[in-house]
């Protein structure tokens, strides 16, 4: 199993920046490959990706979610895969968000590319973009606060 952790620090307080990544439907703004992400209910959601080439679609689980705090997740078909995302705040302007992302690569490509470290630049790539994305528009686009245990 491959194994992708990285951190990026916003210019926002921490509720922005967690409301903003409850709202999944806006992943494909700032994550490359993600091309929809279809909220299913409050714990499930249907994701399009496509990524080298190569499109899957799959359901993931939330399976931990606290305001604020943190959200993790599952995959369910598809690829296997599963992840955490935290929220530090930092000051009452700033936060930290790390995402932690575990996975087992399924073909030639995806192993070289994990040799390659190439996930490792993708996740901070869509850590980046996701700290443009919220400082320019400076508040959240929507909320989840529900809690799931």
């Amino acid at each position: 199993m491959a194994s992708v952790t990285k951190s990026v620090d916003v210019d926002v307080p921490v509720r922005t920046a967690y409301n903003q990544w409850t709202q999944f439907e806006e992943f494909p703004r700032f994550m490359e490959g993600v091309e929809e992400i279809r909220q299913v209910d409050p714990t499930h959601t249907h994701w399009k990706t496509r990524v080298g080439g190569v499109e899957r679609e799959f359901e993931a689980e939330i399976t931990e979610q606290h305001p604020d705090e943190r959200v993790a997740w599952k995959s369910l078909s598809g690829p296997d895969q599963a992840g955490v995302v935290t929220f530090h705040r930092l000051n009452d302007d700033q936060a930290r968000i790390t995402v932690q992302l575990d996975w087992t690569p399924d073909n030639a490509t995806e192993k070289v590319g994990d040799v390659l470290n190439a996930d490792e630049r993708r996740v901070q790539g869509d850590l980046e973009r996701f700290k443009e994305f919220i400082e320019a528009r400076g508040v959240e686009s929507g909320a989840w606060r529900g809690d799931v245990d």
